[in-house]
């Protein structure tokens, strides 16, 4: 993949990749740095991109790897040196609602696989599309969203 090529991709999945990183984290910076981590990850597996599923479900199963890696790291208690960007990767057009922000609390409550479900089930994926991501069958994806919903449904 050329720059030219990476650099449109990026471009066109922008939304996705910070979509993914605030359900991992709601502070500014460590979204930044997160947003950063998957940009590499996804220019070093370039490379490696077979084609085997589309551009879009790979670019989530990095993005999602990536972010759980992180959240990992961080509650193992590994320190990172935040870095310092020129400019502002955020496009902060609308603030969100008050109900979005509540959902927003209790996925970030859950744990890093069910959160990625959920995630991808927002997006609207299927359910075989979102197997396909996280590495199970569609079946037990099914299981796991009627699992998780209760699991915020009892959350305050």
């Amino acid at each position: 993949m050329t720059e030219r090529e990476f650099e449109t991709l990026v471009r066109e999945h922008r939304s996705t990749i910070y979509t993914v990183c605030y359900m991992f984290s709601t502070d500014k910076d460590e979204v930044a740095d997160l947003f950063q981590e998957i940009l590499i990850n996804l220019w070093r597996g370039s490379g490696t991109f077979r084609g085997d599923s589309a551009l879009n479900s790979w670019i989530w199963k990095v993005a999602l790897n990536t972010c759980i890696s992180q959240d990992r790291k961080k509650k193992r208690g590994l320190r990172t040196e935040p870095l310092s960007m020129d400019i502002d990767l955020f496009d902060e057009q609308a603030e969100d609602t008050r109900q979005f922000g509540l959902l927003r609390e209790r996925i970030g409550k859950l744990g890093p696989f069910d959160r990625a479900i959920v995630l991808l089930w927002l997006e609207n994926l299927s359910y075989e599309e979102i197997g396909q991501i996280v590495g199970i069958t569609p079946g037990n994806v099914s299981v796991r969203l009627v699992r998780i919903k209760e699991q915020l449904k009892k959350m305050q």
